[in-house]
C-alpha cells in the first residue's frame, strides 16, 4: 500500500511541475512566442501553442494514470523539442546565457529519464483511471 501511495504523490508532484509548465504557456504566450522566435523556432506561435497541448494531455494522463505510456511520450515529445530547440547551450555565446540554457537542458535530460523509468512501472498503475 506504500507503494501505492508513493507512487500517487509522485504523480502529484510530477503533474503539478508540468501543469506549472503549462500555465506559464497560457499566461505569457506572447512572452514565449517571441522567445521560441528568437530561437529560430519555425512557426513559434503554434510551437508553443502546441507544446502547451503536449504538456496538458501528457501531465493529464500521468496524473489520473490514464494510458500513462502515452502521457509520457507526450511529454517526452514535449522535453526532446524543447531541449534541443530551445536549451541549445552548445550554440549560444554569452556565459550568464549558456549556464541558463544547460541548465534547463539537464533539468529536461533528468525528467525525460524520470519518465522513462514509468515505462517499467507494471500497469494499471495503483490509484488510477486507465488501464494502459
Amino acid at each position: 500500500m506504500i507503494d501505492s501511495i508513493a507512487l500517487l504523490i509522485g504523480r502529484v508532484i510530477v503533474g503539478s511541475f508540468f501543469l506549472m509548465n503549462r500555465f506559464n504557456h497560457l499566461a505569457q504566450l506572447n512572452l514565449m512566442t517571441g522567445y521560441a522566435k528568437s530561437k529560430g523556432i519555425p512557426a513559434p506561435a503554434f510551437a508553443v501553442g502546441g507544446s502547451g497541448v503536449l504538456l496538458f494531455l501528457g501531465r493529464l494522463s500521468l496524473l489520473l494514470g490514464f494510458h500513462p505510456t502515452i502521457g509520457a511520450a507526450l511529454l517526452a515529445i514535449f522535453l526532446l523539442g524543447v531541449s534541443f530547440g530551445i536549451h541549445n547551450f552548445w550554440t549560444v555565446q554569452d556565459p550568464q546565457s549558456k549556464l541558463g540554457d544547460m541548465t534547463h537542458f539537464l533539468k529536461n535530460m533528468a525528467i525525460l529519464g524520470l519518465l522513462l523509468m514509468t515505462l517499467a512501472i507494471p500497469r494499471p498503475w495503483p490509484i488510477s483511471l486507465g488501464r494502459g
